[in-house]
């Protein structure tokens, strides 16, 4: 069964610069995509290239990854503030080609404590009474 849920992404760089002065908010890029795949095969945030390209991230490393098509080469991008379910968190992405759907990884669930589940979708993790507990580092 496929599921989506809604996620704004903002540049954390462009963020970073707004709440500095240095651009003005309205000049933060931001994209809202309203039915990213929920893949809890996927690792990271994983976005099409145009998006990445929207959004004016950076890169700066790389990383093999384990697709259905075998081992792939992808590249890792700066990271992006991302609201799920009016939590946030922040991730350095990898790129997708630019015809893939956004996938909602499970590094993404875990730091927002958000779990799957297969009848209601993505929800707040019932182990924790919908409380966002977040994991000690």
């Amino acid at each position: 069964m496929r599921h989506t849920t809604k996620i704004e992404l903002t540049n954390l760089s462009d963020l970073n610069l707004a709440k500095r002065g240095v651009i003005t908010p309205e000049e933060v890029r931001r994209v809202t995509i309203e039915d990213a795949l929920v893949d809890t095969g996927a690792t990271r945030l994983c976005l099409p290239k145009p998006i990445i390209e929207q959004l004016g991230l950076t890169p700066f490393g790389n990383a093999k990854a384990r697709t259905a098509a075998g081992i792939v080469d992808r590249i890792i991008y700066s990271e992006v503030r991302f609201t799920i379910l009016e939590r946030e968190g922040s991730l350095p992405v990898t790129d997708l080609p630019a015809d893939a759907p956004v996938l909602v990884g499970h590094m993404v669930l875990e730091q927002l404590d958000l779990c799957l589940d297969i009848r209601k979708g993505l929800t707040y993790n019932p182990d924790h009474d919908n409380d966002w507990i977040e994991e000690a580092y």
